[in-house]
């Protein structure tokens, strides 16, 4: 199957959408009792990274394309912040941790890096 939406073919996106199933995997190992806490925080701010750059790049106006960006990079920063804190918890390896902690950072270089050029596009 090609892809259908530009969003699908940014490697941002790509990298997102496999943060995502690795959260998704690693929060398997979290306490039951924080099915409805910290994990679905995580869950659901992993999943806002993906949907905002989704989102952000169907709009129409670079300003419209790199507010969406802009939200992206902050779920990605709440998403670190629950991860930091599901560590301090120990719900969470070191490993696991500096794995996601390294895709967020790649992850939001590559989010600054699109949102630069749509404000370029914007000249």
């Amino acid at each position: 199957m090609g892809y259908l939406f530009s969003f699908e073919k940014l490697e941002v996106w790509q990298n997102t959408k496999n943060l995502i199933i690795f959260v998704y995997d690693i929060t398997k190992l979290f306490l039951v009792n924080e099915q409805y806490g910290i994990t679905s925080q995580i869950k659901r701010s992993t999943s806002s990274i993906a949907t905002n750059i989704a989102e952000g790049t169907s709009r129409d106006t670079p300003t419209d394309k790199s507010r969406f960006l802009t939200i992206a990079y902050s779920s990605a920063m709440e998403t670190l912040n629950h991860l930091i804190i599901a560590k301090e918890l120990n719900y969470l390896s070191e490993e696991n941790y500096i794995i996601c902690r390294q895709e967020i950072e790649k992850i939001c270089n590559q989010i600054n890096n699109l949102k630069k050029y749509f404000i370029s596009q914007n000249k």
